[in-house]
């Protein structure tokens, strides 16, 4: 749940670092830290708590045009300031952030510690510090590959050194890294979520790739050095989309937002005329969807339960076997990959590491593999030989709502898809297509009328759950105040004299409770 930003640019970073650290906030973290580079060299600031703890105790005069930050989830050693991102090397000219795992830390460590390195904190980050310091290549970029030699794991890493003010160097293996473009400037970050206020021009990096980037661009290469030229890409995401937009928390924002955004990705997707769904991203033409002889769905939490519904509807309507599993035990048990079998990748970010690890394992066996992501461009879609993009927009808060709901009629056009190229009647196919057009209309029917359904408080003794208008177009303060006084018109809560019983005595009309 680590999040990293980066900049070097023509502006002072402090400021633009904090600022995509805040924005990076929804990932879960419990401390934060930013490295500047200036005329003095490499100033480091580190802080247990929030982003704003952090900025609180920077100096106000804290200039650089470089700089690194991080939102740390405790894995390697407790929240401490110590185990804080960034690390530094022990001379402090090397600054690191990493997100991810390098499993021979601890050989590595060991390593260190005998030849008189000092370690202080507990994090297997630390070690890259140390190795790029201690490499003897002539170049920043070499040192980064040397040192990405020795580890094995998981990563995403920006490293800043002081003997080379006018650079990043970043590398991915296995967690997600963008490189943002502007103008005389450049931007790193583990979300689209820190960029999309300053530009929508990006790179997304593959496993296995660096890139060196400076004010005047970028150069993205392998780790045989090799440059693999790649190009930038516009997104489709302004500053609203990720905002909170006067709602309180993204978690209601994005359940209220559920009709909407599923009127947009049914749209122009339905063909009434022959019952079934357009779904030219799956890059299978009607002969090839027949061929298929099972359906194997992969995804990880949310995204494996809302497969296990997805097979369940593709059976009903396709007739042909479909299972779901999870992607964490898939690529472990050397599967036996089918040549008539269609595997479906699901996940909203399409960066679920065991995930995209199932794709590789698929394509490497020579089997058809689709996606059904929600982030264009991300790793998964880039994997897959095709897929459904789900539309639901950028998804913020942990739990999954609308981002799942969208999943599951992904599978509903799917399982459409190929049920007409089968036994599936037109007029079978075109009621499904109604039940799928009145969908949005539904939710909002239900959401609507959320203050006759919201349950009262349990556990909370004279509380009763607030209950404000759903729908898009009404949000409230953010503050979480009560606009229009609509606690005055509220039902009494449960702790009000009336409802008062003894201990043990049933409510008039409901049973003695078995816990009684």
């Amino acid at each position: 749940m680590c999040g990293i930003v980066g900049y070097i640019g023509n502006q002072n970073a402090a400021p633009l670092l904090i600022e995509g650290l805040s924005r990076l906030e929804y990932r879960g973290y419990d401390s934060a830290g930013i490295a500047v580079l200036s005329g003095r060299g490499a100033q480091v600031f580190r802080s247990v708590g929030r982003v704003r703890d952090l900025e609180s105790s920077l100096p106000r005069r804290l200039a650089g045009k470089a700089g690194i930050g991080h939102t740390r989830w405790a894995t390697h050693g407790p929240a401490t300031e110590d185990n804080a991102h960034p690390q530094t090397s022990e001379d402090r000219r090397i600054s690191v952030v990493h997100n991810g795992i390098i499993d021979n830390a601890a050989a590595l460590r060991e390593r260190l510690d005998a030849r008189g390195v000092k370690l202080s904190s507990e994090t297997d980050t630390e070690v890259i510090a140390h190795l790029v310091a201690l490499s003897e290549a002539s170049t920043l970029e070499g040192a980064v590959l040397d040192v990405l030699s020795r580890i094995t794991g998981t990563y995403a890493i920006a490293v800043l050194d002081e003997r080379h003010p006018d650079r990043l160097v970043v590398a991915r293996n296995g967690s997600p890294l963008i490189l943002g473009v502007g103008d005389r400037e450049m931007f790193v970050a583990s979300d689209l979520a820190a960029l999309v206020r300053h530009t929508t021009s990006v790179v997304h990096l593959d496993d296995g790739e660096l890139a060196t980037v400076t004010v005047s661009g970028f150069r993205t290469f392998s780790r045989d050095e090799e440059n693999t030229a790649k190009v930038p890409t516009s997104i489709d995401l302004d500053l609203e989309d990720v905002g909170l937009g006067g709602y309180r928390h993204y978690m209601r924002k994005e359940i209220l937002e559920q009709p909407s955004s599923i009127e947009r990705m049914l749209r122009g997707r339905l063909d009434e005329r022959f019952g079934t769904a357009r779904l030219d991203g799956l890059n299978l033409g009607p002969r090839e969807l027949r061929r298929f002889r099972r359906v194997k769905i992969l995804g990880c939490g949310s995204a494996h339960y809302v497969g296990q519904f997805g097979a369940q509807m593709i059976e009903e309507l396709a007739r042909i076997p479909a299972d779901a599993e999870p992607a964490s035990e898939f690529r472990y048990r050397n599967p036996i990959i089918e040549p008539d079998t269609l595997y479906v990748a699901v996940s909203q970010s399409g960066e679920t590491a065991d995930t995209a690890f199932a794709v590789q394992e698929v394509k490497r066996k020579g089997g058809q593999i689709v996606g059904l992501v929600n982030v264009v461009g991300s790793t998964i879609a880039r994997e897959c030989d095709g897929g459904i993009y789900l539309h639901a927009g950028p998804e913020v808060a942990v739990a999954s709502t609308k981002a799942l709901t969208h999943m599951g009629i992904g599978f509903a056009m799917l399982a459409l898809c190929l049920g007409r190229v089968r036994d599936l009647s037109i007029a079978d196919g075109q009621r499904i297509i109604a039940g799928l057009r009145d969908i949005p209309d539904q939710i909002q029917q239900i959401l609507d009328d959320e203050p006759h359904i919201l349950p009262p408080c349990r556990g909370v003794p004279g509380q009763r759950a607030e209950a404000r208008p759903a729908g898009p177009d009404r949000r409230e303060p953010a503050d979480g105040g009560d606009p229009a006084g609509r606690r005055a018109h509220r039902p009494q809560p449960r702790g009000h004299a009336a409802d008062r019983r003894a201990p043990g005595t049933p409510r008039r009309g409901h049973p003695p409770s078995r816990h009684a």
